[in-house]
Order: C-alpha cells, then sequence, then structure tokens
C-alpha cells in the first residue's frame, strides 16, 4: 500500500493504493483513517467510518482481480470515502442470508449506516463511495446510485 500526501488542498486527506489480494491492506487502511480521524466528528464517527471504510476496501480486494485506490477527504460537510477499482462490474446490494456466513453484508452495512452512498463510473472501472455527517443522500454522477436519507 503506498501512500500519498495532499499538496493541491488544505483539508486533510487519505489516499492509498491497494494491492490487489492484498488483504493486510485492510487493516493498514483501518488504521491510516483512524489517523485521519483522530480529532474529527462526534464520538462514535470515526469508528463506523472505519467499519464503512473497511467493507469498500474488501470488496474492492476480494471482487475484483486487480488494485484499488482508497481516498478519504474530510471537508466543511463531513467526511467522503472512496474506493476505485479498475474493474466496470457494479456491486450489487445483497439481503444477507444466514447461510451465507459473513459473507453479503458489507454495502447492506454501507447503506445502513451512512448518511449518504452511492457508486459512479469512471474511465476503467467503478468508484464506491459513502459519506458521514452529509445531507441528504444524491445520486452519484453518469447514472442513479444507491442512497439513503438520514
Amino acid at each position: 500500500m503506498e501512500e500519498e500526501a495532499d499538496s493541491v488542498t488544505a483539508r486533510p486527506q487519505l489516499r492509498r493504493r491497494l494491492g490487489r489480494a492484498d488483504l493486510a491492506a485492510v487493516p493498514e487502511a483501518r488504521r491510516a483513517l483512524r489517523e485521519l480521524l483522530r480529532h474529527w466528528g462526534k464520538p462514535g464517527r470515526s469508528e463506523i467510518a472505519e467499519l464503512l471504510t473497511s467493507e469498500l476496501v474488501t470488496n474492492a480486494i476480494v471482487h475484483t482481480d486487480n488494485d484499488a485506490v482508497l481516498t478519504a477527504v474530510v471537508g466543511p460537510r463531513g467526511l467522503r470515502v472512496e474506493v476505485r477499482d479498475f474493474v466496470a462490474r457494479r456491486p450489487r446490494l445483497r439481503v444477507p442470508n444466514a447461510d451465507d456466513g459473513t459473507h453479503g453484508r458489507g454495502l447492506a452495512l454501507v447503506q445502513s449506516l451512512a448518511d449518504a452512498w452511492g457508486v459512479r463510473p469512471h474511465g476503467v472501472g467503478k468508484a464506491v463511495w459513502f459519506e458521514l455527517d452529509a445531507g441528504a443522500a444524491r445520486p452519484a454522477k453518469g447514472g442513479t446510485a444507491p442512497g439513503r436519507t438520514p
């Protein structure tokens, strides 16, 4: 996992490249996000952000056979986390089944805990994102996106 500094804007930002099939990237991403959010938000919000980030990072690593990029930005409206991968196939929101063990719950958690979330296409893949302490959910650019209002 590589980390890049944000020299363009003064907003706190995290950007990490996630290696293909590198499950060690999940706890590393959580740790880096925890450090970014050390003084951010109401009690419990950074823990929710860590959980949701883990889900998006895990999905990108497990369900694509490619690298991915994690970006987290703290702005005036709150936190936005995005995991961009290089596979165009959109993720499916599934209803968790007791027979699935721990599989199939990631996007359901994101939907239930994020203030807004969605999927947007980009040149050679997609970006799955969520926001905390954001306003009403809005459609992602380039199409409709799942989302939820608080």
